[in-house]
């Protein structure tokens, strides 16, 4: 047990030096993307081809409201647009307006997208969102892992909840040819109609642009309360205006990160455990039944105290970082880029050890979306579930899309060593 202490505190002060390096070059992140093949399309322009497609009579109405149709009808311009079907945009429009279109025509939509319940601003965001200023055919797409990302034509500079943005650069969309024909976690159902200046992806529904930071989530949401004070424990020491900090990792535009999320239950098996085995490396072995019991009683002590546990001399802060970095990839990865066979990838713990095994990810699809996804630390005895609900903040907890990665719960505290 005194050796498993020892190697963990050297592994983590290890982890935690790698971490800060990593961190503090991670806004560099989103001027990396993939160089597509370039693929001459032709037609007429993208706007024209847009009015030319039934199926897509809706988007056209937002496109025009955005102001952005003479750009898409720019010869000399070159750009893919995802643009959601009417199906998905009847059903975008139902959302944004509480269910009151439900039921509407496609004149009243049309009626909608035209009223000052869409701001031109608005349209103009889910527009730009939906551009990648350069034509790409889904044969140039990677179904690498983790997501490629592209530069699309948003730059929502000076939003007040999300610093650090930088007027030039721009958000990224993750298009993804890995289990299918996807952008970020949406499907794609048809691809590659070619225009004159681009071509035109269809999406199943509204690739909408993401407006906070992980960070917003993870200081609100009551079931990661844990979380919130691991980071802040991790980040003992360090100022959270740092880029060496985890917090200002996740409050900033520019790092690109998965985080797996932890949920209270799952931290407080974790701190019984850990409280468990502190009490037991002070008694001589073999244990007897008492010692057992009180074990069971310090673990239950801990539990009781909260999350106030991960923030006192009751752990070690090295202990605490290097915890939560296997929480976190250096990378956005949506659950359909998920390898559909169990694959272990790098986690930030990683950069102070190499050759760590990392997390194993693995995905199961069900009539075209993933019905069930894992993630299990090296010395978990059983993976960690992913809880499978992308619906938008507060409710969802797979595939959550912020400024600077994606989200999803779990219901385990993943185990880099043996605790």
């Amino acid at each position: 047990m005194k050796y498993i202490t020892k190697r963990l505190k050297v592994t983590f002060l290890l982890a935690v030096t790698a971490m800060m390096f990593i961190l503090s070059s991670c806004n560099k992140d989103l001027e990396q993307f993939a160089t597509p093949v370039s693929v001459a399309p032709t037609g007429i322009t993208l706007g024209k081809t847009l009015l030319s497609i039934p199926d897509d009579s809706l988007y056209y109405k937002l496109v025009v409201k955005s102001g952005l149709l003479a750009k898409i009808n720019d010869s000399t311009l070159s750009f893919t647009m995802f643009a959601p079907n009417n199906a998905a945009m009847r059903g975008f429009i139902n959302a944004i307006s509480g269910g009151a279109t439900a039921g509407y025509s496609d004149a009243q939509y049309v009626a909608f997208i035209n009223s000052a319940a869409v701001s031109a601003s608005t349209a103009a965001s889910l527009v730009s969102y939906n551009i990648i200023p350069q034509a790409i055919k889904t044969t140039s797409i990677p179904a690498t892992f983790p997501n490629f990302f592209y530069p699309t034509l948003l730059n929502p500079t000076g939003t007040p909840v999300t610093p650090g943005y930088n007027p030039l650069v721009s958000l990224t969309t993750s298009p993804s040819t890995r289990n299918g024909n996807w952008v970020n976690n949406i499907p794609l159902v048809a691809v590659n109609t070619p225009a004159a200046n681009g071509f035109i992806h269809t999406a199943a529904a509204m690739p909408a642009p993401p407006s906070v930071p992980l960070w917003s989530r993870i200081a609100t949401d009551a079931d990661m309360t844990y979380l919130k004070a691991a980071i802040q424990r991790a980040d003992s020491g360090v100022a959270n205006t740092s880029s060496a900090s985890l917090e200002w990792a996740l409050t900033n535009f520019g790092p690109n990160l998965t985080v797996f999320a932890p949920t209270n239950a799952a931290f407080q098996t974790a701190v019984f455990g850990l409280a468990f085995n502190a009490y037991l490396k002070t008694r001589p072995m073999p244990y007897t039944l008492a010692d057992t019991i009180n074990a069971s009683a310090t673990g239950a002590g801990a539990v009781a105290a909260g999350p106030a546990f991960l923030s006192t001399n009751n752990v070690t802060t090295e202990l605490v970082k290097g915890l939560t970095v296997y929480h976190l990839m250096g990378a956005r990865a949506f659950l359909n880029n998920f390898p559909t066979t169990a694959t272990a990838y790098p986690t930030l713990l990683n950069g102070g050890i190499p050759t760590h095994p990392g997390v194993t990810l693995v995905c199961t699809f069900s009539g075209g979306s993933v019905s069930a996804a894992s993630v299990k630390g090296a010395f978990n005895a059983t993976p960690s579930t992913i809880s499978i609900n992308p619906t938008p903040t507060p409710g969802g907890t797979s595939d959550q899309h912020f400024i600077n990665g994606t989200l999803h719960k779990i219901n385990q505290v993943l185990l880099p060593l043996p605790l």
